[in-house]
């Protein structure tokens, strides 16, 4: 219990670095992945904007990000966050690895939510005379939504383990705490502890996540 008090400053900061890192990844991943998204599918084979080229194009680079493992990925990128912010460590580099991780990611998932949707909805629209912006603004995103709040969800929670894993390079977070305290010193208090916080912030996000999800779903 004296350890866990000792060591309650370094804690409480771990965990602020590691939402902020969430924070900013889960921003740009639905500011980029969800318009990625929605054009991968509204540019699909027999839909209102089908451009197998644009398709192609955006399908290829977001499989490309997703074929490389997080760590990897978070190496690769170094040169970029130094350009970016100036420096390599810290949670806001990290961030930009992060960023790049959950934007294909959630692309993806957007892309799958609208799906789901049944194309005989876009063709009555269509039939209407109702323009792509249209169709996209009044009846994919609100038929997505409960599938949209479900992806940002997964994401977060995927993000919360990539967050961990930049805490072997110095990213800061609840990750570079266990490393240096729980792997480098042999701190079992400090291991254990981590590993709860991360399955309690986990679990936070997931009960919220289903929480929203079916609050917004009138199905």
């Amino acid at each position: 219990m004296d350890r866990l008090i000792e060591l309650l400053p370094e804690l409480n900061l771990a965990f602020v670095e590691t939402l902020v890192m969430v924070g900013i990844a889960l921003s740009f991943a639905f500011l980029i992945g969800l318009p990625l998204g929605i054009l991968l599918f509204v540019t699909d084979q027999g839909l209102i904007l089908e451009n197998k080229w644009v398709k192609q194009a955006v399908g290829i680079v977001i499989n490309l990000i997703r074929s490389v493992p997080f760590i990897i990925l978070l190496v690769f990128l170094l040169p970029l966050t130094s350009f970016l912010l100036g420096t390599t460590i810290g949670p806001l580099a990290a961030s930009v690895s992060l960023s790049v991780a959950a934007i294909p990611f959630y692309a993806r998932i957007v892309e799958s939510s609208a799906r789901e949707i049944n194309k005989g909805v876009i063709e009555a629209a269509v039939a209407t005379g109702a323009s792509p912006w249209m169709i996209i603004r009044h009846i994919l995103l609100p038929e997505t939504k409960p599938g949209l709040i479900t992806g940002i969800t997964i994401t977060a929670i995927s993000l919360i383990g990539y967050s961990a894993m930049a805490g072997t390079i110095g990213g800061g977070g609840i990750g570079d705490l266990a490393i240096r305290y729980g792997y480098y010193r042999y701190d079992d208090t400090v291991m254990f502890t981590t590993v709860i916080l991360l399955v309690v912030l986990v679990q936070f996000v997931q009960y919220m996540g289903d929480f929203v999800s079916k609050a917004v779903d009138k199905k």
